[in-house]
């Protein structure tokens, strides 16, 4: 059920609303002016036990597969060692530098605008992709990207096609592909495929793309495994090995923070006049976090906590546990919905939506949880969503960071 209306759906008034918004300001301001050296030194200590995973992956791929006794005991310790250090890097580490969490330090290394990430996707389109038109727009049917990727339906508004009883099937491939999934995120397709995409943007990002999948391909599959002599075989496969556990760890997380019941979707009609306090109530309607231990969160980037994510991108992740208990106090107060639970039904739900949404609607049940005198209206009805570009976009907010240029703005420079 996609929302056309945050108060009208939480009962909120107006004012209730604005005073939500300055508490979730407070809390901004609080967190802002606390940052401090410990807050440094976990992102630099997040850096230095991901590289020497990396390191300790890759020497034990290219000399543990010497020896035909420890072969295979190394190439499954290599891929492991690997497999985290790639996870740490795009969840914990590349998607929060990106986000501009670390910007306050000052430290060129270490900052949004330099960051260049392992995986696929050019750094430049994902904070396009991703930091303004995700996270500006989280799931507005036609706005947001992310709602299926352009792949899966994932809103029973969406209109259904026979395209969709292949769902299972795609999605299957998206999770095993995802970093090269991601990589073509930003071109969108659907605007591409319906003429829509200016042309010259669409070479500079396929350029942009293959320049970085070459990259990876070449550090990945080629380069490392030479390294291992005739036994090359052994380390490209611990290599593959550990990008495709990186890809479904990170589909994974990142479906559970947006699919689960009780995250919503919403209609355009949401975004008309939206204050800055009624987008601080959408991200909470429509994110959703997962339980689990402190080591769970840093490999997931944090994003078990998705609402507190979602409602301050740019604070440093490592302050999101507290913010956290601050945000579901908020919950509690302005009876709003805060949904969590544990990351194995978070997934379970995010999964069988994807497997009915797979149907049209009339023989399937929605799962979706009634709102306070729910009225059965057209607008429910499945409807086509145009996607829409920049420039029928709204401005960014200042939290969201930098993104790539649209055509228009670099002829002006």
């Amino acid at each position: 059920m996609a929302i056309a209306d945050v108060k009208e759906y939480t009962h909120l008034s107006e004012e209730e609303v604005e005073q939500l918004g300055r508490e979730l300001d407070a809390i901004r301001a609080d967190i802002e002016e606390s940052r401090n050296a410990k807050d440094a030194a976990y992102i630099n200590r997040m850096i230095k036990i991901q590289r020497g995973l990396a390191a300790a992956g890759r020497v034990t791929l290219i000399a543990g597969t010497q020896s035909a006794k420890a072969r295979k005991p190394a190439a499954v310790l290599g891929s492991s060692l690997l497999g985290v250090a790639k996870i740490l890097e795009n969840m914990e580490i590349g998607h929060n530098v990106m986000h501009g969490q670390w910007d306050w330090m000052n430290d060129p290394e270490i900052h949004s605008s330099n960051w260049e990430w392992d995986t696929a996707q050019p750094a430049e389109q994902w904070k396009h992709s991703h930091n303004y038109v995700h996270h500006q727009f989280t799931n507005v049917l036609g706005h947001d990207n992310d709602i299926g990727y352009g792949v899966l339906r994932m809103a029973r508004e969406q209109k259904w096609h026979p395209y969709y009883l292949g769902q299972p099937v795609y999605n299957a491939l998206l999770a095993s592909l995802f970093q090269w999934g991601v990589s073509l995120h930003d071109l969108d397709l659907e605007r591409i495929r319906k003429g829509e995409k200016d042309p010259k943007e669409m070479k500079r990002q396929l350029r942009q793309i293959v320049k970085k999948g070459r990259n990876q391909i070449l550090k990945d599959y080629i380069v490392y495994p030479a390294l291992s002599g005739k036994h090359w075989k052994t380390t490209l496969k611990a290599n593959a090995t550990a990008n495709l556990a990186r890809n479904l760890w990170s589909y994974m997380i990142i479906f559970c923070g947006h699919f689960p019941d009780g995250a919503l979707h919403f209609t355009e009609e949401e975004l008309e006049d939206e204050t800055r306090a009624e987008w601080y109530l959408r991200q909470m309607l429509g994110s959703a976090n997962f339980e689990g231990g402190r080591t769970l969160h840093i490999l997931s980037g944090s994003l078990g906590y998705q609402i507190e994510h979602h409602l301050f991108p740019d604070l440093p992740s490592n302050r999101y546990p507290e913010i956290s208990v601050k945000v579901r106090a908020l919950c509690d107060k302005y009876d709003i919905p805060y949904t969590t639970g544990p990351l194995y039904k978070q997934y379970g739900q995010t999964f069988r939506t994807i497997m009915k949404l797979s149907l049209p609607n009339h023989m399937t049940a929605t799962d979706d949880p009634a709102p306070p005198e729910r009225r059965d209206t057209a607008d429910e009805r499945p409807r086509d969503h145009k996607r829409r570009s920049d420039e029928e976009r709204q401005p960014r907010r200042r939290e969201l960071g930098a993104y790539s240029r649209s055509p228009r703005e670099r002829e002006h420079d």
